[in-house]
């Protein structure tokens, strides 16, 4: 049965701006975790993330979405215990401490949760009383997921699977976070997310759960599974493509699926995550500019990944260890970065405060006015007359981006100028 956000989640749809960071990387952590977690070496090393904070609220930003911090073998996706923190990163404390320091600055923090399978050494596989809760493959041994020999997928048809990620989720919830960045929503059955939202909110009813969804009915998905919103690929390949290209046609026509969206939810939308090649990288310096003011101006709710903001580049590659690149480590300090990309920085403050100052944006319908190859001008509109924006973009022969509202232009870039 589909119902209408919860109170809180409504208010950080409508509201939040996420620095999407990925832990593991960005605090510089090994890239495997050898033996026991139990028995491991805590490093203390998530407190690193503490001296990135004040940078997040300068940046605009209100919350934080931080990828995998529970304890794993290697990339944080191959879960060993859901209830420790990977002690590459630190322990308990750590997380609490990071929790505070983030609440002190009004910035809330979602945690990635990682429930459609767990690492292939998990005590679970092993353990006759716990095994049954993963899914077997033909050959009666575990099912590996996607082909993946490090990852076990768990039975969703289970009762101990639910109550296992119920548990977590509260226990977590009760620590102090807003909700939920859900790993593979999309290939967990949607009958079950609906179950454990359900029992979640009975305790915590605005919690936000945002669901990873990369292709089909994003609207039937939401409606079905009771999460908030889901991820928002259809217009992050779009931006990419259309700048790569120099063809606003098909950005055009992604937008107007965009727009059907906004009608039933509002979607989680980026131009950049761990799981994609950095947009520097896709479409060089003023593409990046570009598709940052397409994510400022049209509905959702955005996230910015970390590093995008000082252009980091990063190709990902398929073989192992290939999104090392898009997931590096910061130095100590934001000071540390140099100057290099103070101008990219400069932009994401401007664009992300005039998305501040227009929060109906995430609600926003856009319309779009006209289309070339090299050329787009769309209204994004929130239901009053006094609340749009007419986005012009141009392409080619120079990069340019104008905002005009009620009272003429409130935003302007031209490339090289």
């Amino acid at each position: 049965m589909s119902r209408p956000p919860a109170p809180g989640a409504d208010r950080l749809l409508d509201h939040a701006i996420w620095w999407h960071v990925y832990p593991l990387g960005a605090v510089g952590a090994p890239d495997v975790l050898e033996g026991d977690p139990a028995d491991a070496v805590v490093e203390h090393r998530l407190p690193r993330l503490e001296a990135w904070l004040d940078h997040v609220v300068e940046l605009g930003c209100s919350g934080v979405l931080l990828g995998p911090v529970f304890a794993s073998r290697s990339h944080g996706y191959d879960t060993l215990d859901h209830t420790r923190v990977d002690p590459r990163l630190g322990d308990e404390a750590d997380l609490d401490s990071l929790l505070e320091q983030c609440g002190e600055r009004g910035l809330s923090v979602l945690l990635d949760g990682v429930f459609n399978h767990v690492g292939a050494d998990h005590p679970m596989v092993r353990d006759p009383q716990t095994s049954s809760m993963i899914k077997q493959g033909e050959d009666g041994r575990p099912a590996s997921w996607e082909g993946h020999e490090g990852l076990v997928e768990l039975d969703h048809g289970h009762p101990g699977v639910e109550d296992l990620v119920v548990d977590v989720m509260l226990r977590w919830l009760r620590r102090g976070i807003a909700g939920w960045r859900l790993d593979v929503a999309y290939a967990v059955p949607t009958d079950f997310w609906a179950r454990v939202t359900d029992r979640v909110r009975e305790e915590f009813p605005d919690a936000l759960f945002v669901g990873e969804v990369i292709h089909g009915d994003y609207a039937a998905f939401v409606q079905a599974s009771g999460v908030d919103t889901v991820t928002q690929y259809m217009l992050w390949k779009a931006i990419w493509s259309s700048v790569a290209d120099t063809n606003c046609w098909e950005l055009a026509h992604a937008l107007e699926e965009h727009d059907a969206l906004l009608g039933s939810f509002v979607p989680q939308t980026f131009v950049g995550n761990h799981d994609v090649t950095r947009i520097a990288t896709r479409v060089g310096d003023d593409g990046a500019a570009v598709g940052l003011a397409v994510l400022m101006t049209v509905g959702g709710m955005p996230s910015l990944y970390y590093g995008d903001e000082h252009v980091f580049r990063g190709l990902k590659e398929e073989r192992l260890g290939g999104d090392d690149a898009i997931r590096p480590a910061l130095p100590a300090t934001p000071a540390e970065l140099g100057d290099d990309g103070a101008w990219m920085l400069s932009l994401h403050r401007e664009l992300v405060g005039l998305r501040r100052r227009h929060p109906w944006l995430a609600r926003a319908r856009t319309q779009v006015e006209d289309r070339s190859n090299e050329q787009l001008t769309y209204v994004s509109s929130g239901g009053e007359d006094d609340r749009w924006l007419r986005v012009e973009i141009t392409l080619a022969p120079t990069a340019s981006v104008a905002v005009t509202g009620p009272d003429g232009e409130v935003f302007g870039w031209t490339s090289g100028g």
